[in-house]
């Protein structure tokens, strides 16, 4: 179908190094990452926040079609994907992903819309890549 892609460079040892990722969109270009933005929270990205945006962006669109299919149009739809990364034996692991969804949906009735919500959940393919928990809290909102 498609094939696109992102990029990252590193300079330095791992707490003192620096890297800087990019898209092919050129929606990030060298923007900076490192250690410090990473467990620190010092200013500058991280592969989890991307990993977050990517995968409530892509629930969001998933659900859109899904709607769609059940003749339903969202007004407004805000995704948040809470992304967990834990201390595992020598390393990091991604544990757990957190998707906290408000929707406006006219005509919507609850039941409808967390039967389309789990189906995006369990079907948008960045969901289907990821192998840990992800769970979910959908709200519909008048």
């Amino acid at each position: 179908m498609s094939t696109t892609s992102g990029s990252a460079k590193w300079q330095g040892g791992i707490k003192d190094g620096r890297g800087a990722i990019s898209t092919k969109s050129g929606a990030l270009s060298d923007y900076p990452y490192g250690f410090a933005s990473r467990f620190e929270g010092k200013p500058g990205s991280n592969p989890e926040e991307l990993i977050g945006a990517a995968h409530a962006a892509c629930f969001t669109m998933a659900l859109s079609l899904i709607l769609g299919e059940a003749k339903l149009t969202a007004e407004q739809m805000e995704t948040k994907a809470d992304v967990t990364l834990e201390k595992q034996g020598d390393g990091f692991a991604i544990t757990a992903i957190h998707l906290t969804l408000t929707a406006k949906i006219p005509g919507a009735d609850d039941a409808t819309f967390q039967d389309c919500a789990a189906k995006a959940k369990a079907g948008c393919p960045v969901s289907k890549l990821l192998s840990t928990k992800i769970t979910l809290d959908a709200k519909l909102v008048n």
